[in-house]
């Protein structure tokens, strides 16, 4: 029988430089990571997804409606619509509920790139080093199912895009500080990574994007290093997708496992 497979569905929340990092949104960088089933899990979320998008902003063939943080909090292009508060309600209510009944698994990275610069003198690229440590623990739940996987995150241009690429493979070549190349490549069916652009309107890109900042964000709180309460709406998902955390396999806690802080 073969092996279930699955996919990993990378957005961040953050910038990569070291600039500015005395302000919080540019001091700390999060990868948050959903995984999905291919075969039927995924598949359904899509589809609920683009029916909710449909039945919200109607038929859009030629130019599809792609869920992206910003443009919903700010009502830009098909999102103007919310500005209407019943219509609102009804995308976020059914939004919710879709996020709810979807089965997958994520895992949230952030680094403290101010903590980060005064402790190394030969710094990482935080995007990379956030990226390894998502890469131990997608490989990681997957060799305990004895499953399989690969990995597309949101593409960024074409510079970026390589060196992203070329992380991914250093991991899949060669391994990380805390897992071999073998642990890799027994979970992960592709040296490559899978990069889309966001107007390709591809499902689990879109998940990781709502999430990513109130999980980040969530995360620096539990943590005491920021100062943060949460609005109703980012409460609300909060509360629906802790439970859907990575965690340890046998007692359940998620720190180390669903939210890694470097």
């Amino acid at each position: 029988m073969s092996p279930k497979r699955y996919r990993l569905y990378i957005d961040e929340s953050g910038d990569h430089t070291f600039n500015l990092l005395d302000e919080p949104e540019h001091r700390f960088l999060a990868l948050l990571g959903v995984w999905f089933e291919q075969s039927l899990d995924y598949v359904t979320f899509a589809d609920a997804l683009e029916a909710l998008k449909r039945d919200i902003f109607g038929p859009r063939p030629d130019k599809p409606v792609v869920l992206h943080r910003s443009d919903i909090i700010n009502r830009k292009k098909a999102f103007g619509l919310l500005r209407n508060p019943a219509v609102q309600q009804d995308f976020d209510d059914r939004l919710c509920d879709l996020i709810a009944t979807a089965q997958f698994r994520l895992t949230c990275v952030v680094i403290d790139k101010q903590k980060h610069l005064q402790q190394y003198a030969s710094l990482f690229h935080p995007y990379h080093y956030c990226l390894a440590a998502l890469l131990d623990r997608y490989s990681g739940w997957l060799n305990y199912r004895n499953a399989v996987g690969d990995v597309m995150a949101e593409a960024r241009g074409a510079q970026e895009d390589r060196q992203l690429d070329q992380a991914y493979q250093r991991v899949y070549e060669s391994g990380t500080l805390m897992l071999s190349y073998e642990h890799h490549q027994r979970a992960l069916t592709s040296k490559a990574l899978k990069l889309r652009k966001k107007i390709e309107n591809i499902a689990g890109l879109q998940l990781a994007d709502i999430l990513a900042h109130p999980v980040k964000s969530w995360v620096l709180a539990e943590k005491g290093v920021l100062q943060w309460s949460a609005p109703p709406f980012a409460d609300r998902l909060l509360g629906i997708v802790r439970p859907k955390l990575n965690c340890h396999p046998t007692d359940g806690h998620i720190d180390e496992y669903g939210t890694v802080v470097l």
